[in-house]
């Protein structure tokens, strides 16, 4: 991974970017303190199959009653 100082990327945004997009990663820096990484960009996401919590949860009886006076009141900054 290389490291390269704003002024230099500004110049050379370009031929940053054609590596970037074979795969390197690159850092900017201000000053020689890291601020930036250019990394390829990525649109897969990761996949969440359904289902995995299956059982490890159950909804009460009660989930849709309405709420108590005292929560209720709570909401609207009632606090009596």
């Amino acid at each position: 991974m290389e490291s390269i100082n704003i002024h230099q990327a500004k110049t050379h945004l370009s031929k940053l970017l054609q590596r970037v997009a074979l795969g390197e990663e690159i850092i900017i820096a201000s000053r020689g303190v890291p601020v930036a990484k250019l990394v390829p960009f990525s649109n897969q996401h990761p996949s969440r199959p359904l289902g995995i919590d299956r059982g490890k949860f159950t909804v009460p009886e009660d989930f849709n009653d309405p709420l108590p006076d005292d929560i209720l009141n709570g909401f609207y900054g009632d606090e009596s």
